[in-house]
């Protein structure tokens, strides 16, 4: 059992620390450093889907005043890496439509542009496929999916499993490519001194950036330095470099001395930077007569990029959710013409749990019995894909607390049965669920400086989430001191080693750190230290992890209103209950469980990138067409939890709440549809032509 931290300053809710700043717009993110005499990229993005460039002419950019540098494959520096996404410039290939082909480096982001424009490419263009039904050749089967599962499991006889089963249930389930939008651009901004390389980039992780960048250039990492104090939302995109930071390193170190300034548009966000690809999952659900599951399967098609595969871990929650005898899973990929997708917010249980929990419903109604009363008929009391006993697991609270604040159970559970001055009114619920990661590698520093103030460092990246205040509040209770005695330093690889930012185990991993970094201190230098004074200390194992199985858990509910005539969709109400351990901060964790479940509303109503066949790119490429969740879709959105700390996990008895709240807000906006009018829409996002066919 993991020593706990007695809160003070731990479960009070503190404003951002980094609140001020960002709203006076004096908070430095990666493109706004001072520099002296920057110059700007532009980057000449392929306009056809597949091929080789035949040739560029970059005459007319050249003769442009302040075109510094015109940047092709001709005259590229040779890269270090095998990574297809990062191989930026390496060969005549074009390999998708939006690859950068070349670059233009000038004195002002206008010129830039303007030499952008200047350069003429010419291709010789190949067949190319980029959607799944479009390449027949078949399907692909990776060696892992991500975050390390395996591709396949297989335990028992689903086959026989379903052909005994009083009840079934055998459907498709497809959710659409999804886009990280964070509000700060992909921005990268590098200098190189001596044979010395210095980022600004947005990241979600100083040391992973600077991991890649060091490989793919061919240097030792302390040669390296990576800067990345404030970053404007990340979502996945920002956890690890893509081919812009390439470029842009890449053309600053053939201006040496020289800063290069890069920052995507928008559209470029859509096809440079990942994105959740498109898949379609075949749910079976075998079950007895009461409703006790014996069969589970989920087998996953889902598109990648054939320059460099990327394998979500869409079935991976399927695996342990609830308990069943016979359990099959398998994911497969279609490689086609295509961008490179990467994580998106809860990548694997956001759709994963979309599929699963719409086909837990569709059970529930088929057996009879409330979609409640059916998980809590089907809970494990081990993990069923382990065997391990689960560190701590309140789902059932969670779903039976959600009902009673919900009023779930004043609906009429049959469809159809409630209209409201022309709209039909549905109930719906889903559980939600997320690995608790506790990442190794992390390192703190504590020092103590004058005046009863304390410096505590770790490298660790606040995308947004409340890093700045939430690390300051375990410090603060480490040390014994009022949380306005310490003064944090994030954001630099200049600072003790930290993992990314993703995974909802940012605060888990560093705050794990720190408090071992403030108990060295005290141990060392007890309650009367001297300035200067300076422990370092890494985070010890997370032996937990050997012998438990480590989730977050929660239930989601919505309310949804379509309108009979019309088929236009509301949701008044969103609700969360959540099993989150210990809350750091209230106020920040509201924020990130509110943030999911709007990110999962708009998952579930409007989000589909559309690819164009005829022309192989996306055709909504912009916040204009490519539709996102706005106040007028969702009226009162709320989230609770239930503040039971795991002592297992880490010393504050805190869960990862970053990505909880995306996973199963989609599938319960989907059965309260259901609910409201009968129509079961299995096929994300929920449009008003599926209520009306």
């Amino acid at each position: 059992m993991t020593d706990q931290l007695t809160p003070n300053a731990i479960g009070r809710d503190v404003a951002r620390a980094d609140g001020p700043l960002k709203v006076l717009g004096a908070a430095p993110y990666a493109y706004d450093q001072p520099l002296t005499d920057p110059l700007y990229l532009c980057t000449v993005d392929a306009t056809v889907v597949r091929g080789r460039v035949a040739g560029v002419d970059a005459s007319a950019a050249l003769a442009m005043d302040g075109v510094e540098l015109v940047l092709t494959h001709e005259n590229a520096p040779e890269l270090s890496t095998e990574d297809g996404e990062l191989r930026v410039l390496q060969s005549s290939e074009v390999h998708f439509r939006g690859q950068v082909v070349a670059a233009v480096v000038a004195t002002t982001t206008e010129v830039a542009a303007a030499a952008a424009g200047a350069v003429v490419v010419t291709y010789d263009t190949e067949p190319f496929s980029v959607t799944a039904g479009s390449d027949p050749a078949g399907l692909h089967a990776p060696e892992k999916v991500n975050a390390g599962y395996p591709t396949d499991t297989d335990d028992g006889d689903l086959d026989a499993a379903v052909a005994a089963a009083a009840f079934t249930v055998d459907e498709e389930y497809t959710t659409a490519r999804t886009h990280n939008n964070p509000l700060e651009p992909h921005t990268t901004v590098a200098t190189w001194t001596g044979g010395d390389l210095h980022v600004f980039e947005a990241s979600q992780s100083v040391f992973g950036a600077r991991r890649v960048l060091a490989g793919v250039f061919g240097l030792d990492p302390e040669r390296v330095r990576v800067t990345c104090p404030y970053v404007g939302g990340g979502f996945g995109s920002k956890g690890s470099p893509h081919a812009g930071a390439v470029v842009t390193v890449m053309a600053a170190r053939m201006l040496p001395g020289r800063s290069v300034k890069f920052a995507l548009t928008r559209r470029q966000m859509f096809r440079l930077v990942g994105y959740r690809p498109r898949m379609t999952q075949r749910v079976r659900l075998a079950a007895a007569p009461d409703g006790t599951l014996t069969g589970v399967g989920v087998d996953v098609v889902q598109e990648s990029a054939r320059i460099k595969e990327y394998a979500e871990q869409t079935a991976v929650a399927a695996r342990m959710m609830y308990a069943a005898p016979n359990r099959r899973t398998s994911h497969r990929l279609a490689l086609l013409d295509i961008p490179v997708p990467t994580w998106m917010r809860a990548p694997g249980e956001a759709p994963g749990m979309f599929a699963l929990e719409t086909a837990i419903d569709e059970l529930a109604a088929r057996v009879g019995i409330d979609p409640i009363a059916l998980r809590v008929r089907n809970e494990p009391e081990r993990d069923p894909a382990t065997g391990k006993p689960f560190s701590s697991r309140h789902l059932v609270d969670c779903l039976h607390e959600g009902a009673d604040r919900f009023g779930w159970y004043d609906r009429d559970p049959r469809p159809r049965s409630r209209r409201v001055n022309g709209w039909l009114v549905g109930y719906g619920v889903a559980a939600s669920t997320y690995p608790a990661y506790r990442m190794p590698a992390n390192s703190a520093v504590v020092r103590y400086t004058a005046d009863d103030r304390y410096r505590v460092q770790i490298g660790a990246s606040d995308l947004g989430t409340g890093a700045w205040t939430a690390l300051a509040q375990i410090a603060a209770d480490a040390l014994g001191v009022p949380q306005d005695s310490i003064d944090l330093a994030i954001g630099d690889t200049r600072l003790p080693r930290a993992t990314v930012a993703g995974g909802s185990s940012g605060t888990a991993s560093w705050g794990t750190a720190i408090v071992e970094a403030a108990r060295a201190f005290r141990d060392k230098f007890g309650r009367d230290p001297e300035p200067d004074d300076e422990v370092f200390a890494d985070a010890p194992e997370n032996t937990a992890a050997k012998d438990f199985a480590l989730h977050g858990y929660g239930a989601q509910f919505a309310e949804v209103r379509v309108h009979e005539d019309t088929g236009e969709i509301r949701v008044p109400r969103l609700y969360g209950m959540f099993d989150a351990g210990r809350v750091i901060n209230p106020r920040t964790a509201r924020s990130q469980l509110v943030g999911g479940m709007t990110m999962g509303l708009s998952m579930a109503l409007h989000e589909d990138s559309v690819m164009d066949t005829a022309l192989g790119h996306t055709a909504n490429p912009d916040l204009g067409e490519y539709h996102i969740a706005a106040n007028a879709d969702v009226h009162e959105i709320r989230a609770d939890w239930l503040g039971i700390p795991d002592e297992r996990l880490n010393p504050m008895g805190s869960k990862g709440i970053g990505e909880i709240g995306i996973t199963g807000t989609a599938a319960a906006i989907a059965n309260a549809a259901h609910h409201a009018t009968g129509v079961r829409v299995r096929e994300l996002p929920i449009t008003l032509d599926k209520f009306l066919r």
